[in-house]
């Protein structure tokens, strides 16, 4: 088969990936040079432990196994299966950590309660003050900014893929082939738009009005170096407020009984964190639902992460080196993985994985190609 791959993000490329591997020709559009969007703008997470279970953790699961496949064949992903400790400070936050153990799913997630010594053991750099820690064994971490490029150089080992950078779509030709702004047609026997965020133009022309996806603003920011390793992603308690594995009595306690602080309310906030190749840490993050968005970046949540980092951390942060913001596209109900929509014969809109995308992408790559019959 010819596949037509638009858009070079996270999705896309592990598109363009499972086709080249399954035999095909692919040629993969990407209006910037490379992808600039959420694909990068994040913090490299491959996060099983926060996933709604049944379809959406077994499709984490799956991403999980395939990116570790993927690391061994591309040595630059920077995958490492570092697990993650949710650190917890109060009773009402350890007794949710304490029901997510009791999920018939728990042992699939590698879920362990640990008490603060055994936390600090696994990972010596949280020195200031937790309770107790809920380790989840299958998270794992890539480095986002250079993931893209690495798999990219990969796939132009192959004969069969073609990169054409800097070429915006603009139009579908009939069945099967789109339109460049260069006025080049592309035609194969499949099209598979991954366009991330960018939902009007083409997109809006083709799946409508009323396309069940909506987009997501986020702020995050990176640290130099902190010195010694970070051995685990760490989150906070927040971030049982967000993912839906955590929801429970226990969390419907919480948040009754134990308010966000202002600043992590107002910004829907909960805190993860990830070191870099280079020892810098990646914090965040925020979420913004209604438009039009701030076209700038705000300070109070900055500082928010840093007194929640350096509480965990029991030290100074580092020097924050980069701040950004960024948006991503998400399914407005938030139980589905992805939209996945045929918009004319031979040619699907694959869309809309919210904050799942880098850990699902391969899974979701795959799904699109079993499902079409690659």
């Amino acid at each position: 088969m010819r596949v037509i791959v638009v858009g070079a993000g996270v999705v896309g490329t592990m598109h363009a990936w499972h086709a080249v591997e399954r035999g095909h020709e692919v040629v993969q559009i990407e209006r910037e040079s490379e992808a600039r969007g959420a694909s990068l703008r994040n913090f490299g997470q491959i996060w099983v432990s926060g996933r709604a279970g049944g379809e959406e953790l077994e499709t984490a699961l799956r991403a999980r196994e395939l990116w570790e496949t993927l690391g061994e064949r591309v040595p630059g992903l920077g995958f490492r299966a570092n697990g993650s400790l949710t650190l917890v400070r109060t009773e009402r936050e350890r007794a949710v950590a304490e029901a997510a153990l009791t999920r018939p799913d728990a042992a699939a997630r590698g879920y362990e309660l640990l008490g603060e010594k055994e936390a600090r053991a696994l990972n010596p750099a949280l020195r200031g003050d937790f309770l107790a820690a809920l380790w989840c064994e299958r998270d794992a971490a890539v480095e986002p900014r250079t993931a893209q490029l690495r798999l990219r150089e990969a796939l132009l080992a192959s004969p069969r893929y073609t990169f054409l950078p800097g070429r915006e779509v603009r139009e579908a030709v009939g069945e099967n082939a789109v339109r460049d702004d260069h006025g080049d047609v592309h035609t194969g026997d499949v099209v598979v738009l991954a366009t991330g965020a960018w939902l009007g133009g083409l997109v809006r022309e083709l799946a409508g009005p009323e396309l069940p996806v909506r987009r997501v603003r986020l702020q995050m920011m990176q640290t130099a170096p902190l010195g010694e390793p970070l051995t685990t992603s760490v989150a906070d308690a927040d971030s049982f407020r967000y993912y839906p594995a955590y929801r429970s009595a226990a969390l419907y306690a919480l948040n009754a009984g134990q308010a966000q602080t202002p600043t992590a309310a107002a910004h829907k906030m909960q805190l993860l964190m990830v070191q870099r190749a280079d020892g810098g840490l990646t914090i965040g993050d925020t979420h913004e639902y209604e438009h039009p968005f701030a076209f700038d970046t705000v300070e109070d949540p900055y500082d928010h992460l840093a007194e929640v980092v350096e509480g965990f951390l029991g030290r100074p942060l580092p020097k924050i080196t980069r701040r950004w913001a960024g948006v991503y596209a998400q399914c407005v109900d938030t139980s589905r993985v992805v939209h996945r929509q045929q918009v004319r014969d031979g040619m699907w809109l694959v869309t809309g994985p919210g904050g799942r995308g880098m850990t699902c992408s391969p899974a979701i790559a795959e799904t699109t190609a079993n499902e079409l019959g690659w």
